[in-house]
């Protein structure tokens, strides 16, 4: 038929999603949600009762994981939300660079150089004194919907 190649472009990701449906009804406080494309954190659920017309509705109010805005949203009941994959990651520091960007350490033994430092003050200044301490340094790094960013610190001891 036709004597023509066909080239595909990769985009170097396994056609993993980004997020999975789940019913709104069984989205609990604590869970994870996404508001205006925005992975969130669920910090309040309230459930309005069928009206007159229609279904009953989910009151979501959730904190963005990354830039710690509130965000709400109202979705009938028996409608599917998207739930964002949600994942934390050890590494180890090796380096903090000057221009914000920080070296970590993979389990597999490669580093990964392009996180770039906190923006959340207190660990920031945490990550900086510990680095310049000395310390072994172990950081948690958050990722869901293509973006990461350093959320927690653990002091492994001294090197």
């Amino acid at each position: 038929m036709s004597d023509e190649e066909h080239h595909f472009e990769s985009k170097a990701d396994a056609g993993a999603s980004k997020t999975f449906p789940q019913q709104a009804g069984t989205i609990r406080k604590n869970g994870y949600i996404v508001i205006k494309g925005r992975a969130c954190k669920v910090v309040e659920v309230s459930t309005s009762k069928t009206g007159k017309h229609g279904h009953a509705k989910c009151h979501f109010v959730a904190i963005d994981i990354f830039n710690a805005k509130k965000l709400e949203d109202i979705v009938p009941s028996s409608h599917n939300c998207d739930v964002p994959h949600v994942n934390r990651t050890d590494y180890q520091l090796i380096d903090i660079s000057e221009d914000g960007f920080i070296s970590l350490l993979t389990d597999n033994g490669s580093t990964k150089d392009d996180l770039r430092l906190p923006t959340d003050e207190t660990l920031l200044a945490q990550i900086k004194d510990g680095f310049a301490e000395g310390k072994d340094l172990v950081v948690t790094v958050m990722s869901a919907m293509g973006e990461e960013q350093i959320c927690a610190l653990k002091d492994v001891g001294p090197k």
